[in-house]
């Protein structure tokens, strides 16, 4: 049943309910040596996997470590969320979501992957959707760990950078790279000291200059990068033209005696509120306004980032390393668009697992054919799905009951994978 589920997912993929129809046909239960079964027992199924999914995984990371002799375990870790239609299954929550629904519940997902060149997920955890980055790095990390080499590399953003979690790398005798916010200290000892001639160039096409602390337990590699600063300062100074604008309209309103706009007011019924507004722009010409605005929006960050480790390398290869970290990005948006995970409907928190664990395990065959077929390492998974999509077999019937199945509509991606090596069919 879950290999059928698994071609389903590669290829209609339109609902888990339409799935049932799809697989209940003769020559597909046939070919999966099924019986004929009710929508129900699908969903059994995903339940009996969402009830043994510690087991699956770790049988999956097991399998995939005994047969590929993988040249690192450096690992990439992020996490995200997926939007829940309805409200019955415990695990939703509302948080902060990624998928733009803050009207829906959702869950959180976390993914570790090895990282360049090898790109394979291997490992998932699911939480509850009000879970932090910081708190759920947990799960995510224990899940993985012991499959690491010691001083392997993990590489994360600063949303899970906390100092219990960095202080877990360090206890397992792994490395870390991660991100961390700037602050008033950084401004007095690096920032406003920061002189480009003095800096390392990491980066001649952004224009990336770096410098490099040197901690007891850390090290500290500031960067500032000429495009990012003309990228930042040009966000903020169209929000200075945009609260002019708000500033100018409503003294308008006040100047006229109306009312002020809509947006400007608490708009519900249940709330008595009086409140009055008064602006500066009487005291200041247009000019003076703006250059309060910002005063008030440009800080003196601007194009400035730090990068965390406790692995001395040079300035390049940490921003390098870093960088790395956003294949991730591309698997979550591959689970999200092309394997197409969501909708996850109102099922139970079981259930609601096993559907992921479909949706893993289909976005690891993918990854694993990149990974074996260099031909297609950057082919995107939608093209790759789009090949397997297109194949036809059509079933010839004789009178002596025989049949005859002819394969074709094959194209270049399809002929690699099905052709060169049977093993991973």
């Amino acid at each position: 049943m879950i290999k059928a589920l698994l071609s389903y997912k590669l290829t209609e993929n339109l609902s888990i309910t339409k799935a049932s129809d799809w697989i209940n046909r003769d020559e597909v239960l046939k070919a999966f040596h099924l019986e004929p079964f009710e929508q129900r027992t699908l969903y059994r199924t995903l339940e009996i996997m969402g009830e043994n999914r510690e087991q699956i995984m770790a049988d999956i990371q097991d399998i995939l470590f005994n047969i590929y002799d993988f040249e690192h375990t450096n690992i990439n870790m992020d996490w995200t969320s997926f939007v829940l239609f309805g409200n019955k299954c415990p695990l939703g929550k509302r948080g902060y979501s990624r998928d733009h629904r803050p009207d829906k519940k959702q869950i959180t997902v976390g993914l570790s992957e090895l990282s360049k060149p090898i790109n394979v997920p291997i490992g998932m955890t699911v939480r509850e959707g009000n879970i932090h980055d910081q708190v759920h790095f947990v799960d995510t990390f224990e899940q993985v760990k012991d499959h690491l080499k010691e001083d392997s590399i993990i590489v994360m953003d600063q949303g899970a950078n906390r100092k219990e979690n960095l202080e877990s790398i360090e206890s397992s005798k792994l490395k870390f790279v991660t991100s961390r916010q700037l602050n008033k200290s950084d401004e007095i000892t690096w920032i406003k000291n920061f002189d480009k001639s003095k800096a390392e160039l990491v980066d001649d096409r952004y224009g990336i200059y770096g410098q490099k602390k040197i901690f007891p337990s850390r090290i500290n590699y500031l960067y500032f990068s000429e495009k990012l600063y003309r990228d930042q300062i040009e966000t903020k100074l169209r929000k200075v033209d945009k609260l002019f604008k708000e500033a100018e309209l409503i003294q308008q309103s006040i100047d006229s005696n109306r009312g002020l706009p809509k947006r400007y007011k608490i708009n519900n019924p249940l709330i008595d509120c009086e409140y009055s507004y008064q602006t500066k722009l009487t005291m200041m010409s247009e000019e003076q306004a703006k250059e309060l605005l910002k005063k008030a929006s440009i800080t003196g960050r601007e194009g400035f980032f730090c990068i965390v480790s406790n692995k001395d390398l040079t300035l390049k290869k940490a921003l390098e390393t870093y960088r790395l970290k956003d294949s991730i990005e591309k698997i979550f948006n591959s689970l999200k668009n092309e394997i197409e995970i969501r909708p996850l409907r109102v099922w139970s928190d079981y259930s609601i697992y096993g559907a992921l664990l479909i949706g893993f395990l289909a976005q690891l065959i993918i990854s694993l054919i990149r990974f074996e077929h260099k031909e297609l390492k950057h082919i995107s998974p939608k093209f790759i799905k789009y090949s397997l999509m297109n194949l036809t077999v059509t079933v010839e019937f004789y009178k002596n009951s025989s049949k005859r199945y002819i394969f074709s509509n094959f194209n270049p991606i399809s002929e690699v994978i099905l052709v060169q090596n049977q093993a991973i069919i």
